[in-house]
C-alpha cells in the first residue's frame, strides 16, 4: 500500500477487519503520518527497533530482503518480541522532539560554519568570506533563539512537563538543553528501572566473556541524539556536581580512562534523573 493518506487509511481500515495490531519500524520520522493515522482511528500501533529486527533476521537465516520479506520479519519480531514496541508519545511530545531536532541540526551547521571560519583564518582568506559568514552565522544564532523560545514555551504550557523539567534542572549538570532532549527523547523516564533507562540511552555496560577470557566492556545501541547530550552533561557534572565529582575522582584514582569516566558519570546522571522523576522530587544533596 502506498505511503500516504490512502494507504494510510486502508491499512486501518484492514487493522480493524481483523483486530490486528499494526507494527512497523523506525524510518527516520516517515512513520509519524502512519502512526497518528492509525491512533486516531483506534488501531493499537507499535514501532519496532530495526537493529533487533535486523538481528532477529540473522536468527533465522534470512538473508533476501524486499518489502514482503521486511514484512514479515517485523510481523514475526513484534509476535516474539512484543515487550519491544514503542507507542506513539503524546502530541506535546512529539511536538517538542520536532523542535529540539530542529534546534539539534541548526547548532551543527554552525558548529561546522565555525570550524570553516577558523579555517579561513588560518588560510589568509577570511577576509574574503568574513561579511558572508558574519551574516550567516548571526541567523543561525537568530534560529537558535526563536527555536529555544518555543521549546520554552511548550514546555511552559503544560503543568506535568514544566514540572518533570524543574525536577530534572534541579540537578546539576543537567541544563535546558539536557533536560529538554531528555524529556522529549525519553518518554519513558520516571515509569521504568534505572538499568532500563540507561539500556534506551545506549549507556548500559555490554559484556565480553567468553569461558576464562574476560573482554572490555562497551555501550552501544540506544538513542543516539539523547546519548550524546548526556555525554556532554556528564562533563559538566563531573566537575560541579558534588556526588558526580567525588563518584569520577574515585574512578579517575582507580586508573581508569577519561572516556569510561564520562560514560559512568553519563549512566549515572541518567538513573539519578529517573529516580527523581519517579519521586518527583527535586535533586539536593542528601538525594545524590
Amino acid at each position: 500500500m502506498p505511503n500516504g493518506p490512502k494507504g494510510h487509511a486502508a491499512v486501518a481500515d484492514l487493522a480493524h477487519d481483523r483486530d490486528a495490531v499494526v507494527c512497523f519500524e523506525s524510518t527516520g520520522g516517515q512513520e509519524w503520518q502512519l502512526w497518528e493515522t492509525l491512533e486516531a482511528e483506534g488501531v493499537i500501533a507499535r514501532q519496532v527497533p530495526p537493529a533487533q529486527v535486523k538481528a532477529f533476521a540473522r536468527s533465522r537465516g534470512t538473508r533476501a530482503k524486499t518489502d514482503r520479506i521486511d514484512a514479515e520479519l517485523i510481523a514475526r519480531f513484534f509476535a516474539f518480541r512484543p515487550d519491544a514496541g514503542r507507542r506513539l508519545p503524546a502530541e506535546k511530545l512529539r511536538l517538542l522532539r520536532a523542535l529540539t531536532s530542529k534546534r539539534a541540526q541548526i547548532v551543527e551547521m554552525r558548529k561546522r560554519l565555525l570550524a570553516q571560519i577558523r579555517a579561513h583564518q588560518k588560510l589568509g582568506t577570511a577576509e574574503m568570506f568574513d561579511s558572508v559568514d558574519t551574516e550567516l552565522k548571526a541567523r543561525l544564532d537568530c534560529l537558535i533563539k526563536e527555536l529555544e523560545a518555543r521549546i520554552g514555551a511548550a514546555i511552559s504550557s503544560d503543568a506535568l512537563v514544566a514540572e518533570t523539567a524543574g525536577v530534572l534542572r534541579s540537578i546539576p549538570g543537567i541544563g535546558p538543553v539536557a533536560s529538554t532532549m531528555l524529556i522529549a527523547e525519553m518518554p519513558e523516564l520516571g515509569t521504568i528501572t534505572g538499568e532500563q533507562a540507561a539500556a534506551l540511552v545506549g549507556l548500559a555496560p555490554v559484556a565480553h566473556d567468553s569461558g576464562t577470557l574476560r573482554g572490555k566492556r562497551t555501550i552501544a545501541g540506544g538513542r543516539r541524539a539523547l546519548r550524546h547530550v548526556m555525554f556532554q552533561a556528564a562533563l559538566v557534572a563531573a566537575h560541579h556536581n558534588p556526588s558526580m565529582k567525588a563518584f569520577a575522582d574515585r574512578l579517575r584514582k582507580a586508573g581508569k580512562p577519561h572516556k569510561v569516566i564520562i560514560t559512568a558519570v553519563a549512566r549515572k546522571l541518567v538513573n539519578l534523573a529517573n529516580a527523581l522523576c519517579k519521586s518527583r522530587q527535586k535533586w539536593t544533596p542528601s538525594t545524590a
